[in-house]
């Protein structure tokens, strides 16, 4: 964020015409604007609020300061602090103060993401954090299994111990009288923490994906994946009703339509943005604080799946990429031996929810916007991670990934990938004998995302045009 030019004033509380920061504005040779940011919205359009000072300093880097701040604290554990004698203390000391530079710079220095809201620092830290997790992936696929597992007691020493194998599915029976633990017992012990968990995820991924359509394949195919594997993971077997009323309809269905009724609220909201300092109550400077971590505007999806081959090949691929990550999860804890409830599990889930909001964006972009030629940064990591994932998958539990499928799995997904291919050609033949059809982005030049017209500051969704969230 560039600073103030010299010359604005605010006189008794009133922001003058010269105050008023036009967002996402093209650059033209007579720009007297105090300061512009890249907004998440078409970078063609421009939206209209007033700066009294606090969005000019709350959106600057503050970079000189920051790298003070480092160079003092590296300063008194160079210069002042006693030496520890302590080897492995030192060694997590040391590996975790790397970590926090890097994560200084990334939040300094890299280049924002799509997102604004709540500060554009907490999206590039997100994406720093990928990458570190990224780096300890790739650092864990070049050792052994033994020596993996063992690593993670340097996090938590409890770590490190085969897990028990269970299975939900060897009593499906709902109503058992007489039984000691009471009649309704197997139902109630799958109504545990997992329960709200389930549904406030598919609630998040609904903000994320957006599209009822998406959705419902991504549930419905992930429950299918747990039929087809529970011979290799034992927690992958589960009653009939767990699988499609507990999750596909209760958890999964009722987080997928709240989350769509809040994209739906939050695509017909109306946003206007003012400075905290111009807002005359206390009590709106409370609703503008707590507004601060909500979107700073909305961009509603329209994936259009059917338009095209390389469209149909691409949402396909976003559902694919959806479940290997989901199947990653429950490999990784089974091979490296990390029981469901561990803080490590609860922290890759709330980081892939991060950064999938922001991969998911940029792909869309990417595949919408004519004039993105670049895929995005987040995205890019994203497709990293998933890929390492499952290497280590692989290299760690070949064992287990070798069982071969039962016959009748077999055959059921390979009949399912004759109907997709099938369907597939007969539905874009003409491309297929074209070379994949159209260009990059021509078939969405007037739609896919949902823009906003844009009157003495206020946004509304109206119309169809690519634009950038």
């Amino acid at each position: 964020m560039g600073k103030p030019k010299e010359g604005t004033s605010h006189h008794n509380g009133q922001t003058h015409d010269k105050d008023i920061v036009k967002a996402n504005g093209h650059a033209v040779e007579e720009d007297d604007r105090p300061f512009s940011i890249s907004c998440e919205w078409d970078i063609k359009q421009t939206q209209q609020f007033t700066d009294d000072g606090t969005n000019t300093y709350f959106w600057r880097a503050h970079t000189v300061t920051i790298l003070l701040i480092l160079l003092c604290i590296v300063v008194y554990v160079g210069a002042f602090e006693k030496p520890n004698e302590d080897g492995e203390y030192n060694a997590k000391r040391g590996l975790i103060a790397c970590i926090a530079v890097f994560l200084l710079f990334g939040v300094t220095q890299i280049s924002d993401g799509p997102f604004k809201r709540p500060h554009p620092a907490f999206w590039r830290i997100i994406l720093c954090l990928s990458v570190v997790y990224e780096l300890a992936l790739i650092f864990l696929l070049f050792q052994t299994a033994d020596d993996a597992r063992q690593m993670l007691k340097y996090i938590d020493k409890d770590l490190g111990k085969p897990l028990p194998e269970q299975s939900y599915g060897e009593d499906c029976r709902l109503y058992t009288p007489g039984h000691p633990k009471g009649s309704f017992h197997t139902f109630l012990e799958k109504c545990d923490v997992f329960l709200p968990a389930h549904f406030f995820g598919w609630w998040a991924k609904a903000l994320i994906i957006r599209d009822y359509w998406l959705l419902t394949v991504i549930s419905v195919f992930f429950e299918i994946l747990e039929y087809s594997l529970e011979h290799q993971l034992p927690n992958f077997s589960e009653c009939w009703w767990d699988h499609w009323i507990m999750d596909v309809l209760v958890c999964n269905g009722l987080g997928v339509y709240l989350g769509m009724k809040t994209c739906e609220y939050l695509g017909n909201k109306p946003y206007h943005w003012r400075g905290l300092w111009n807002i005359p109550t206390y009590s709106g400077k409370f609703q503008r604080v707590a507004a601060q971590f909500t979107p700073y505007s909305w961009t509603s999806y329209d994936w259009k799946a059917t338009t095209s081959l390389k469209r149909w090949l691409a949402v396909c691929g976003i559902a694919a990429v959806f479940l290997t990550a989901e199947l990653n999860l429950f490999y990784l804890k089974f091979i490296l031996w990390i029981p469901p409830p561990h803080l490590i599990m609860q922290v890759r889930m709330a980081l892939f929810l991060g950064i999938g909001a922001v991969s998911l964006n940029e792909t869309f972009r990417y595949m919408d916007d004519p004039t993105c030629k670049r895929f995005g940064q987040q995205a890019w990591v994203v497709a990293a991670i998933v890929s390492t994932e499952v290497l280590i998958c692989i290299k760690f539990g070949w064992e287990t990934l070798s069982i071969p499928l039962p016959m009748h799995v077999t055959a059921f997904w390979t009949l399912s990938f004759g109907i997709w291919a099938a369907w597939t050609v007969w539905t874009f033949w003409p491309s297929i004998i074209g070379g994949f059809g159209v260009h990059h982005g021509s078939e969405s030049k007037n739609g896919g995302i949902s823009n906003a017209e844009h009157s003495n500051g206020v946004i509304t969704n109206t119309e169809h045009r690519p634009k950038h969230e």
